[in-house]
């Protein structure tokens, strides 16, 4: 994903997150062409949700989520043929730290990955090996808004893909390039188009919106995206999934509850709608301390959000799983640790419990 930088730093300007190790091996263009789309699609269940025109089971949304991008696992996204440091058999790591969905990057519109899927048997190879393990699979996707028509055939192919008898549960929307269409109007009419198309094209599954974080829009740098189409979303997005980095924030926003919190209020009073169905995504995870966990998991827990992640899992420390685990629900005992959350760097076989 992309994150906007504080209002003090040109309007629009996108800071990529990504794992230090990646800001080093890679170069400007290639950190450009990042994306993190993001959706999430049901097992077939149509209950329909008061408040929007889809009818999809956001089950893949709900608990404890696992982010992996194309720079985590595919091949042709490493420099100086560098080793993916996430597998497919890293999915058996994630059932067993008690993660529900994996949230996987499987189409880029970038010139490495020159076919609509990002790399089609390796991305098979994670959705079989998840659906084996109890784990749901929601593909996301990073819309340029260059050209509609290259962005919705990558979408195409998420809601297309197959492999032996599996499809993904559900499918993400990164809403985040503000650069490439500058006329918000303009941009606004592409993003509410492209959602409607990919609602269309998810059929009974479920579509998530991953968006900036209400706090970040509108009082830290109100210049992001002025104007942002919440309402107008709302027919096509399922479940609101706000990247609430509190690592990249200072001041009283650094704190993971207050940042959490208040975003998802704004977004909800935005869609006039006080019960719209949120997962929030927090991170850095190596950056976040066992504290930052535990208020993000209080915020969740606050505001009823039916689901929680941190971005990502390749920059989470083994300690902290056990605390994500419980989603922020109330326990008569406190598990700590002198471990920092910065302390472990995940390899693809380790087993972190």
């Amino acid at each position: 994903m992309y994150v906007a930088v504080p209002a003090a730093e040109p309007a629009g300007t996108l800071r990529p997150v990504l794992h230090p190790r990646r800001l080093r091996l890679l170069g400007a263009p290639v950190l450009a062409a990042v994306v993190l789309a993001f959706a999430v699609v049901g097992s077939g269940a149509t209950a329909a949700r008061a408040g929007t025109s889809a009818s999809a089971d956001v089950t893949p949304f709900k608990g404890l989520g696992a982010w992996v991008d194309a720079f985590d696992y595919a091949a042709a996204f490493q420099s100086n043929n560098g080793v993916v440091t996430v597998t497919p058999e890293s999915v058996d790591d994630m059932a067993a730290l008690g993660v529900k969905t994996l949230y996987l990057q499987a189409a880029m519109n970038d010139e490495r990955a020159p076919q609509m899927i990002v790399d089609p048997q390796l991305v098979g190879d994670f959705l079989v090996r998840a659906h084996r393990r109890g784990v749901d699979v929601v593909a996301w996707y990073y819309p340029t808004l260059t050209d509609p028509a290259v962005d919705l055939a990558h979408l195409q192919a998420l809601a297309d893909f197959r492999v032996r008898g599996q499809r993904f549960d559900g499918i993400a929307l990164d809403i985040e390039a503000t650069s490439t269409v500058r006329d918000v109007d303009e941009r606004n009419d592409r993003i509410v188009k492209l959602a409607k198309d990919t609602r269309e094209l998810a059929g009974v599954r479920p579509v998530g919106g991953i968006v900036y974080p209400a706090v970040q829009a509108e009082v830290i740098n109100p210049a992001l995206w002025p104007k942002f189409p919440y309402k107008r979303l709302a027919k096509s997005v399922d479940v609101w999934m706000p990247m609430t980095y509190w690592t990249f924030r200072d001041g009283d926003y650094r704190d993971p509850y207050v940042y959490t919190a208040e975003s998802i209020t704004r977004l909800r009073e935005n869609l006039g709608d006080k019960k719209a169905v949120v997962h929030p995504i927090g991170g850095i995870g190596n950056e976040s301390s066992a504290g930052d966990y535990d208020a993000f998991l209080r915020a969740v827990y606050d505001t009823k959000s039916v689901g929680w992640s941190i971005y990502d899992y390749n920059t989470m420390a083994s300690s902290a799983w056990p605390r994500m685990r419980t989603g922020g629900v109330p326990t008569t005992t406190t598990t700590t640790t002198t471990r920092p959350a910065s302390a472990a760097a995940p390899v693809p076989t380790t087993t972190r419990r």
